[in-house]
């Protein structure tokens, strides 16, 4: 991939100026990485006589000042009614109004667009003239305008028309920007305050309780008015419930370009990627549908804005890039050693069919891992069912006693059923605290004649599992069952190893130990009766079987082993691919996740425990992996060609001017370059304009 740092320092202070070059080419120095460890105190203030808690954080760092929160019986006490007068009145500026009117402040609001009916509606009075506005004296002036139009309203504005010390607020989505350019435009009797709500009006729209707000004191004067006048905008947010967070702009932005940014970066790749819902959703892939809805509103603009305004964006792009390629390496240096050894060693190479394709098989050791059953029984005992009379008992043998083995091994005994169990490792204690007979020979265990192999092997190993069981010693209509992540290349391997009197049964339980933990209602069971003989008792064992996960809750889906595997690379692959991306980039919690963030950070939580192995066997052995692969590549490609395009058309703008008409071309190349890309990659176009969560001035 073509790194760019290069450019993102000059054509930020660039496109910062907007036509002032010479005010602002102190604020956007290149980027610093400051890893500088924050400090948290945490204060509770009951409001308002409710019993409920407010919490505030207050963050210091070695650069910067203790922030130090209002006294809280004077927070308990105030009931200061304001003047606000909002400034960019579109999708946002209205989302906050609502609550801010609710609170019995008084609402202006002005806009170039006319919003009069909306403003209307939710009881704001409307001014289409800004001298207008300001002859009102209001003491708030909120800037609800987006990143990019920010500079060019404020400078605008009649500033001579309001009262010497009015208070400014902002609500952008980066921190140190509007700082700089308060600080350079603004008069010095005017007060200052920073401020960034961390949701908007899809995130909030049922309430904004528990949602982070954070704020900075950039510059609020002394005199008990205005201290006063700034607490009591603060508790607009502290009242809906916010949680505050006081933290310098500095702090914010480095902490958001690891959370915003990033989310927003993932977003808009999984966006291009036209993720659906599957019949075979994971948890995992749950969280990646998710992000997409959560950023699916927020408008280009706004993403650009986070990377153009944000010195530290370039740092955490830069950083994405090196551990996508990181991932692929791992992947191709894994295949290349595995293939290099057999070729060393002579060995013959085996091959095996999928949907027509040849693909060499490779063997490799059990991957399975010891399940630690004492410390998962409590959680689990309450949510599975218990033994029962009422139904068919099987005789079910587990080849491969790991981690996954001994979690379907638990609910396999709580039903009744007879389990037996064979690994190379012994687990023979494991198995007898589970009420599971352990045979350390497979022999031995072929010969107590299973009605059903259940093969809870790895994917690497399954091949030489299945050609090192005594299949002599079994009877000769015993059903087979794997439940392995990928689909076709077992049901080639049993067609190809098994004697033809044996059934074959290809399931995947879409959740594991994890995800399953609490319980198996709801969660995805894939399955495919490959070969079940006629006969009414091999199809009723067959049944019997499946309803293992019926009985548990399982929504239990019937789809051919080819359409799994499809399903799956768009599924699992991506999630587990994006997974150990993220994983390399060592997200950590900050004071001011997003939804959007939280859902990448579950993903890690989700994929982080899975062995490599299983990764490596969902690229090796699904077929359509490759293609997601190369899709993925293109999509991450994709958003930084947009990034980079807009910056390009930045720069130019400054250095030769632009007129109308060569925006509107701009804008038709770019639609075009997504149309064509798109059609190429198989996906559907959409120039549909979305919804702006921060909405520009018109």
């Amino acid at each position: 991939m073509l790194s760019i740092s290069s450019f993102h320092p000059s054509i930020t202070a660039a496109a910062a100026a907007n036509h002032h070059s010479q005010q602002c080419s102190a604020v956007f120095s290149p980027p610093t990485h400051l890893a500088l460890p924050l400090r948290h105190r945490r204060i509770n203030l009951r409001c308002g006589g409710s019993s409920e808690s407010n919490e505030f954080v207050v963050h210091t760092s070695s650069s910067s000042s203790t922030r130090v929160c209002s006294d809280p019986l004077e927070v308990a006490n105030r009931d200061v009614k304001l003047k606000i007068a909002i400034i960019g009145f579109g999708n946002f500026g209205q989302f906050l109004a609502k609550t801010i009117a609710q609170q019995g402040h008084r609402v202006l609001a002005y806009s170039r667009s006319d919003y009069s009916r909306a403003a209307k509606e939710i009881g704001v009075e409307y001014f289409s003239d800004a001298d207008d506005l300001c002859e009102e004296h209001p003491e708030v002036i909120l800037l609800c305008t987006s990143i990019l139009s920010t500079e060019k309203v404020l400078r605008s504005f009649p500033l001579h028309r309001l009262r010497r010390s009015t208070l400014f607020a902002d609500v952008l989505s980066v921190k140190e920007f509007p700082r700089s350019l308060f600080l350079q435009v603004l008069p010095k009797d005017f007060d200052i305050l920073c401020t960034h709500p961390m949701f908007g009006p899809d995130s909030g729209k049922n309430g904004w309780g528990g949602l982070p707000f954070v704020f900075d004191k950039v510059r609020v004067g002394s005199d008990p008015t205005r201290t006063s006048r700034a607490e009591a905008f603060l508790d607009v947010f502290r009242n809906a419930g916010c949680r505050m967070v006081e933290m310098t702009c500095a702090d914010h932005d480095k902490h958001a370009a690891g959370s915003q940014f990033i989310t927003h970066m993932m977003g808009r790749v999984l966006e291009k990627l036209a993720l659906e819902n599957t019949p075979i959703n994971t948890k995992g892939y749950e969280s990646l549908l998710n992000l997409v809805d959560n950023t699916a509103r927020d408008s280009f603009e706004l993403f650009y804005g986070l990377f153009l305004y944000n010195k530290n964006a370039m740092e955490q792009l830069d950083r994405m890039d090196w551990a996508f390629e990181m991932v692929k390496k791992q992947l191709s240096g894994y295949l290349h050693d595995l293939v290099r050894k057999q070729l060393i060693k002579g060995k013959k190479k085996n091959y095996v069919f999928h949907g027509g394709v040849k693909t060499l098989t490779i063997r490799s050791i059990d991957a399975a891992q010891p399940y630690d059953y004492e410390s998962k029984l409590a959680a689990i005992n309450g949510n599975s069912s218990s033994p029962s009379s009422d139904y068919p008992k099987l005789k079910v043998a587990i080849v491969g006693f790991g981690n996954y083995g001994q979690f379907l091994a638990k609910t396999l005994v709580l039903q009744g059923h007879t389990v037996l169990a064979y690994s190379r490792s012994d687990y023979s204690k494991i198995a007898s605290n589970l009420g599971v007979s352990y045979f350390s020979d497979p022999h031995d265990l072929c010969e107590e004649h299973p009605e059903v192999i259940l093969l809870c092997t790895s994917i690497l190993s399954t091949e030489y599992m299945l050609n090192s069981l005594p299949l002599q010693r079994l009877k000769r209509s015993t059903l087979f069952v794997d439940v392995l992540s990928v689909k076709e290349f077992p049901r080639n391997l049993f067609l190809q190893i098994l004697p033809p009197d044996f059934d074959i049964l290809c399931t995947h339980p879409m959740f594991g130990p994890e995800s399953g933990k609490n319980g198996w209602g709801g969660l995805p069971f894939v399955y495919d009766k490959v070969r079940i003989g006629s006969s009414e008792g091999r199809i009723r064992r067959c049944e019997n079987f499946l309803d293992v996960f019926r009985r548990a809750g399982c929504r239990v889906e019937e789809m051919t082993c080819a359409e799994h595997d499809k399903y799956a690379a768009g599924s699992q692959f991506i999630t587990h691919f994006l997974g150990r991306v993220l994983e390399k980039l060592d997200l950590d919690d900050t004071p001011i996740n997003t939804k959007g963030y939280e859902s990448l950070l579950n993903l890690v939580d989700n994929t982080s425990k899975d062995s490599f192995e299983l990764f490596y066997g969902l690229f090796l052995y699904n077929q359509n992996a490759m293609e997601q692969l190369e899709r993925l590549d293109w999509a991450f490609e994709l958003v930084k060609k947009q990034l980079f395009g807009h910056l390009h058309g930045l720069l130019r703008n400054q250095l030769f001017g632009c007129t109308e008409l060569d925006e509107r071309i701009g804008k038709a190349k770019e639609l075009k370059l997504l149309s064509d890309a798109a059609a190429q990659n198989g996906i559907a176009s959409s120039s549909t304009p979305r919804e702006n969560a921060n909405s520009e001035i018109n």
